[in-house]
């Protein structure tokens, strides 16, 4: 069974306590049709479990099939660098239809992000080596598509289905010694 091989740290996008009991990690694409329909369950989890679930969320943009991908990835970490990120994580997602360039900054405005620190961000690609951090953190880790889950840091081999991934957070929360 494949391995988080790297740790997570504040550098990451995290959603819940830091002390709590689960981490559930996603290597996912902004494009990709999986990871659009394992978001709505991964929030289910996140309300089923509230502060015993730990979300962290890193970029795994598979740009050879999916064209916005790594255009998605750079506006969320320009949305993250403004305090914004779970806000442009969250829309993108909801919005995955209609992916492109015109979401990209409707989104940006709608989050009150700038048109023009945007257009620069994703032009000189500011944010590629923290986008190509996760995505080389995700390879060494046996991730080889999207989504990939990791629980406790050991990779979620079930699906993405809501009842598969709530019955392995709670097998994972069943070994932990109570507090």
């Amino acid at each position: 069974m494949s391995r988080l091989r790297v740790p997570v740290t504040s550098a990451d996008h995290i959603q819940g306590p830091m002390d709590a009991p689960v981490t559930l990690v996603e290597y996912g694409d902004y494009e990709c049709p999986h990871c659009g329909l394992a978001f709505p369950n991964v929030k289910l989890a996140q309300k089923r479990f509230g502060k015993e679930l730990r979300f962290v969320f890193r970029h795994f943009p598979l740009t050879e099939a999916h064209p916005f991908a790594e255009a998605a990835a750079d506006a969320a970490e320009y949305a993250g660098a403004h305090g914004r990120f779970w806000g442009m994580h969250d829309g993108l997602y909801a919005n995955q239809d209609q992916l492109g360039l015109p979401l990209i900054f409707a989104l940006g405005r709608a989050l009150g992000l700038s048109d023009p620190g945007l257009r620069d961000a994703l032009a000189q690609r500011r944010f590629a080596a923290k986008i190509q951090a996760d995505f080389l953190g995700g390879v060494r880790s046996g991730v080889n598509g999207t989504p990939s889950f990791f629980i406790n840091g050991e990779k979620h081999v079930g699906s993405y289905s809501y009842q598969e991934l709530a019955a392995a957070i709670d097998a994972h929360l069943q070994t932990i010694p109570v507090r």
